[in-house]
């Protein structure tokens, strides 16, 4: 696949590269990336793939753009909100560099889809933020045979690492088991630094570059895991687990059948216990905690009302009854779910209830 005079000046940094010269960039012409998600991670890696002339990138997100998303996510502006995410990713892209193409999917991946879009790509670049989402797409990529590029953010710390190349590991082998539910709060629950998600997602970037082009040290059979606040990068080696034997995937039908949210513990039964119930199922003479920080909206309006901020939950255990059923909030359901565990750990609380979803749920 030959370049025009225009694309050869538009990439001449790139051509003028020993590792890359023309026959790099044209193979990264003929490469198609598809990226999942296109949020703070999303955002560069879509950026950086684009201008470096990867010929076909598909785009993933069901999602609308959000005021709190501008913080970091840097592909969108102000007149963005409220739009879709996968379609004005497209349209900036296509406005970056007209010479490649961008096919936007505005609609959720599933286990019934998720294989079929895949197989289509050479590279898959993971930016979810949910578990189930990364099961899925790890398992996909290891049907269609796909190499995965991984990525995740954690308030002020991320991590990458290359799954599912020449035979290596796979998110499976560095996580057979998916955390505990609520254990792991969003970045919705707890915050991010900005500039973080486009630090590691250019990292996903550059990775997949190198892997399109064949040149440098891949992160396969390593995490990297970088710290912004003390400008610390570790590497952890990750082995290939051969066994898994706690999964039994092998074809596109056990994918599809496969409960991914069960696996997650995102659908529990609820009939069996009353540790969650939704803002709405609260009785309205019901002691209800809030561990939400004061800043944050919409405040409560409640008769019997404890606010306890999370980070100044122990000043507040001695006036925390032992008796009688706490609902416990916070504004999505992820903190509540901590402070309970906290308290149930350290002060033997036993009639504390999440309320899921938070007070916007």
């Amino acid at each position: 696949m030959s370049l025009s005079n225009e694309e050869k000046n538009r990439y001449s940094r790139h051509i003028l590269l020993d590792k890359i010269g023309l026959a790099g960039q044209e193979k990264l012409k003929k490469a198609k990336v598809l990226v999942i998600g296109a949020g703070g991670l999303g955002s560069p890696v879509l950026l950086y793939l684009a201008a470096a002339g990867v010929g076909t990138i598909g785009i993933i997100d069901f999602d609308v753009i959000e005021d709190s998303n501008l913080q970091r996510q840097v592909l969108f502006s102000t007149e963005d909100i409220g739009k879709s995410k996968a379609i004005t990713a497209k349209k900036k892209l296509e406005a970056q560099n007209p010479y490649i193409e961008i096919i936007a999917y505005n609609f959720p991946l599933n286990n019934k889809n998720a294989v079929d879009l895949i197989e289509k790509y050479d590279i898959v670049i993971d930016g979810t933020d949910n578990f189930n989402t990364r099961y899925l797409v790890n398992d996909a990529c290891v049907i269609t045979n796909t190499i995965l590029v991984y990525g995740a953010i954690y308030k002020f710390e991320g991590q990458v690492s290359v799954f599912n190349y020449q035979n290596g590991p796979t998110y499976r082998c560095l996580f057979p088991e998916p955390p505990k539910k609520g254990s792991v709060p969003s970045c919705s629950e707890v915050g991010v630094i900005g500039i973080l998600p486009s630090i590691i997602g250019s990292m996903q970037a550059n990775e997949a570059i190198k892997i399109l082009l064949g040149i440098g040290e891949t992160l396969s059979g390593k995490l990297l895991i970088f710290n912004s606040l003390i400008n610390i990068q570790t590497k952890v080696s990750i082995v290939k687990n051969v066994e898994l034997s706690n999964i039994d995937i092998h074809s596109k039908e056990d994918i599809e059948q496969f409960n991914y949210e069960k696996f997650c513990h995102l659908n529990q039964d609820e009939s069996t216990t009353k540790s969650e119930v939704t803002y709405n199922q609260i009785p309205t003479d019901a002691l209800i905690l809030d561990i939400r920080d004061h800043w944050e909206q919409p405040r409560l309006e409640h008769s019997n009302l404890l606010e306890a901020p999370l980070d100044d939950l122990e000043d507040f255990v001695n006036v925390i009854p032992k008796e009688g059923d706490v609902y416990v909030v916070c504004q999505k359901g992820g903190r509540s779910q901590l402070a309970i565990e906290f308290l149930e750990k350290e002060y033997d609380f036993t009639n504390l209830i999440n309320v899921e979803g938070g007070v916007l749920g």
